[in-house]
């Protein structure tokens, strides 16, 4: 029986998780069981998505399978990367320091800020009325 190889990764951003798996292929990329282009609409999403492989040079080689839930769509795409770039450290070490350097292996910590009491938003106040 031949055994398949497949790395796999868990990336988050903001309310967003995503878990992902290479498998050597030809580069297709399928998330929640829909093709890659029909799920992340917007062009910039997907070319931050897939900037690890270009930073290692490692393009048309893995099939790419995402499961991505919670947040929006750019919360779900930061964390495909995140997930992307921790996969390809587990299939060559050797990207680790170049994956390091372009700032794709750290989790972003931004996240929202809570509505306080008393107030219309997180920062935003009610209108000040004198009388």
């Amino acid at each position: 029986m031949v055994e398949i190889v497949k790395y796999a990764a868990t990336g988050r951003r903001k309310c967003s998780i995503a878990r992902v798996s290479l498998t050597p292929g030809t580069g297709k990329v399928t998330v929640n069981n829909r093709p890659f282009e029909q799920y992340f609409v917007r062009e910039t999403d997907r070319i931050s998505i897939l900037d690890p492989f270009k930073m290692t040079n490692i393009e048309n080689k893995f099939d790419i399978t995402a499961s991505c839930n919670g947040g929006g769509m750019s919360g779900q795409a930061g964390a495909m990367r995140l997930g992307l770039s921790r996969a390809l450290v587990h299939f060559d070490e050797a990207s680790k320091p170049a994956l390091r350097k372009a700032d794709m292996l750290r989790r972003d910590p931004r996240m929202k800020e809570r509505k306080k009491p008393g107030q219309k938003g997180a920062r935003k106040k009610f209108q000040w009325v004198k009388r």
